[in-house]
């Protein structure tokens, strides 16, 4: 089996609001894009990872008259992929969703979220925690709730699935210098709490003995930001659970933190127009618990200029530099 996480910058403008796809020759929201080349490269994409279901990051919006689901129907109608079937879960306000999209015939699944306690809140629920150590809760909240899935394979083997999508560190709005970077200190706080939020409840399902998959984008990781000396960790470690007695793996994230100044993989290519370059990152994870890591699987950047294939391919390479920011990542995994 195979599956995957990908995130899809402005998938939602592909769609007007009955769901139908903008499908010609308007620009995207992706600059010096089309709509129509980008779902055409995404079609593509989807194609050649071939994956039995796919945790969709920032997927079509939800509200008002817009439906993820209706969305990713249509998209997945007009391009034939065996990906018939969508499962979401709360909704936010971002027109940022998180989907998974599946294959019926190999996957049932649903939206499974825990009934939630006082120390761990179910995940569009309030999360208290001392965030600067003031002696008083502030109150913490998911801008795009964690989606809790409930999976069981055509093989007979259940597990459960978390899609995230944590909150960027970005200083929207600063007017100075100083203001950007208490907003980026008060943003840091904030992604770590809904960190330590949602490794709450990874541990609540390793000690119930559920093989578990956390798949999706952390915006987060080692190295990332001038902030990270101030805290200790990143909300990867966090949620990875290092110096935990049960952790998740994540082949990716541990080699980046085991070379902090060397060479590490990247899932995502973004342009920074003051410095007139690119910056590549490892923000995309799947992380798996102990019983699925003894299965020995087997992941995959889709990277078109890193992995070998992809860079061999010049359609599957020009789609995945096409379609969005991320590239796709796949676990292929015997269950």
């Amino acid at each position: 089996m195979r599956l995957a996480t990908y995130n899809i910058e402005w998938f939602n403008a592909l769609f007007d609001d009955a769901g139908r796809l903008l499908y010609d020759n308007k620009p995207s929201a992706r600059y010096g894009v089309t709509r129509e080349e980008q779902a055409d490269a995404l079609a593509r994409v989807f194609r050649a990872i071939d994956a039995d279901a796919v945790m969709v990051v920032e997927a079509p919006d939800t509200g008002g008259k817009r439906s993820t689901i209706n969305a990713l129907d249509t998209f997945s109608n007009a391009f034939d992929l065996r990906l018939t079937e969508v499962v979401t879960g709360f909704v936010n306000d971002t027109r940022q969703e998180l989907a998974l999209l599946f294959d019926p015939a190999v996957l049932t699944v649903e939206h499974s979220p825990f009934p939630g306690r006082l120390d761990v809140p179910r995940f569009d629920g309030v999360f208290e925690i001392d965030l600067d150590v003031d002696a008083t809760k502030d109150q913490v909240r998911f801008s795009k709730p964690p989606l809790e899935l409930l999976a069981s394979t055509a093989a007979g083997f259940n597990l459960r699935m978390i899609g995230v999508h944590l909150k960027s560190k970005a200083p929207h709005g600063a007017r100075s210098p100083d203001e950007a970077k208490r907003l980026a200190i008060a943003n840091r706080r904030k992604q770590l709490a809904q960190a330590i939020w949602l490794r709450r409840r990874v541990e609540q399902i390793l000690q119930e003995g559920t093989p578990l998959m956390v798949l999706g984008d952390l915006n987060d990781g080692p190295g990332l930001d001038a902030f990270e000396d101030l805290f200790g960790r990143s909300s990867v470690e966090i949620v990875l659970g290092q110096g935990e007695a049960e952790q998740l793996y994540d082949p990716h994230a541990m080699r980046a933190l085991s070379h902090r100044l060397g060479p590490v993989p990247t899932t995502s290519r973004f342009w920074i127009k003051p410095e007139r370059r690119y910056l590549q990152a490892l923000l995309d994870y799947i992380m798996v618990s102990g019983d699925l890591k003894e299965k020995s699987p087997k992941w995959r950047i889709w990277h078109p200029m890193d992995d070998p294939e992809c860079w061999a391919d010049p359609e599957l390479r020009n789609a995945l530099m096409t379609a969005s920011d991320h590239f796709p990542v796949t676990i292929d995994i015997d269950i």
